[in-house]
């Protein structure tokens, strides 16, 4: 019972939100499936689409970036808690990477391996778009960057609909 009143309230809450600001968390969740699909794919077929390898993109951003940033942000980070499938680091890296794309924001991926408390071997992937970190920020000392992918765009050219 005490799950159908949390349901029935979170699902209250969300239909209060603003209409762009539930088109968002429903494009996080698309764009979560999508990066969990191609996270089933070769990394090598992959890596293509993330941008240009071993290219970062610049720490400037406007006002207005730094907004849709946080928005994306949170939107990702919300949607990636209630998929019913796996959205970790790089599930989550590369939705939002996507989201600030199609909104004409450049950002970098970085893909790191580092050691758990117990010494094992881990990688992790995060997210930087201008000097804000997305996704995947916590701890990040602890990982040695192995990769990176940067997509430079213009955001002059979209409109104020595609944003």
């Amino acid at each position: 019972m005490n799950f159908f009143r949390r349901a029935a309230r979170k699902a209250k809450r969300f239909a209060a939100y603003p209409a762009d600001l539930k088109r968002m968390y429903a494009e996080a969740y698309l764009y979560l499936a999508w990066a969990r699909v191609l996270k089933l794919l070769p990394f090598a077929k992959v890596a293509p689409s993330l941008g240009t390898h071993k290219r970062e993109t610049s720490y400037a951003s406007t006002t207005e970036q730094d907004l849709l940033q946080r928005k994306v942000a949170k939107a990702v980070h919300a949607m990636s808690r209630v998929t019913w499938w796996e959205s970790q680091c790089m599930v989550k890296a590369v939705a939002a990477m996507k989201m600030l794309r199609r909104r004409g924001i450049a950002s970098t991926l970085y893909l790191g391996s580092g050691r758990d408390d117990g010494g094992k071997m881990i990688a992790h992937a995060w997210l930087r778009s201008g000097s804000y970190y997305v996704t995947g920020n916590e701890r990040l000392e602890r990982f040695a960057v192995v990769a990176v992918f940067g997509n430079e765009i213009e955001a002059a050219a979209l409109s104020r609909v595609e944003r």
